[in-house]
């Protein structure tokens, strides 16, 4: 009978596995991350095949892949000859991490099809038709909504957990809607001035206004660009 921390794991594990594909990897990847990430320790690709049980092969595969997603590290040990393998425990971290490689993966290329077709549709011998201008103003839509999204997590990395707090108990205050006298739709910046307490200065990652004391992410790292 499996003990509750078994139990609980193997749960974890399966669910984790299902959720997979929402984050773009396949189901064995992401149940050898949630194994490594549980376990708190290094394991190597046979204590890693025991447990899923799954090939050698699969699991080699599926490791390397982890590996190039930067969700897991290779380890070591003095002599020993198997590697071991060894998931981040920053949760935080490993969010940036997912982020950005999802980012790389999937956005950038759709930005760069976006900037070509620009270029395409404003090359010299294009005729100017209605259709090519609701096209090009589709795309720009798209494009603001993808760039406004990037700047978005970046600042979610930058203001890092502590600050996320901050954001949080802004956003419950109540951050005013609607449209500013001249008539034209409030910006983010203007929303966050106009913010209970803020003053117009912006929140440091403590979430406090004016404190100009900034540290981002993971124990004050830079936010990778």
């Amino acid at each position: 009978m499996l003990s509750g921390l078994a139990e609980c794991r193997n749960l974890l594990v399966r669910r984790w596995g299902e959720m997979g594909g929402y984050w773009g990897i396949n189901r064995t990847m992401a149940e050898i991350h949630a194994l490594l990430f549980v376990s708190g320790e290094a394991l190597c690709t046979d204590d890693i095949m025991a447990q899923l049980h799954i090939s050698r092969g699969n699991a080699s595969m599926n490791l390397r892949g982890l590996v190039d997603w930067g969700l897991v590290q290779r380890q070591h040990r003095l002599g020993d000859r198997k590697e071991y393998f060894q998931a981040d425990g920053d949760v935080w971290h490993m969010f940036e991490t997912i982020m950005r490689e999802r980012r790389r993966r999937e956005v950038e290329p759709i930005l760069n099809a976006i900037e070509r077709c620009r270029a395409i549709m404003s090359s010299p011998g294009q005729p100017a038709t209605a259709q090519g201008e609701d096209f090009l103003r589709r795309l720009d839509e798209l494009r603001r909504f993808l760039s406004t999204m990037g700047t978005l997590f970046e600042m979610v990395v930058q203001f890092g957990p502590d600050g996320i707090d901050g954001l949080l108990r802004l956003a419950g205050a109540g951050v005013p809607a609607g449209r500013p006298a001249s008539g034209q739709p409030r910006t983010l910046e203007t929303r966050l001035a106009a913010a209970p307490g803020a003053g117009g200065r912006p929140l440091s990652q403590n979430g406090r206004a004016g404190d100009k004391r900034h540290k981002s992410g993971r124990g004050g790292r830079k936010a990778r660009i």
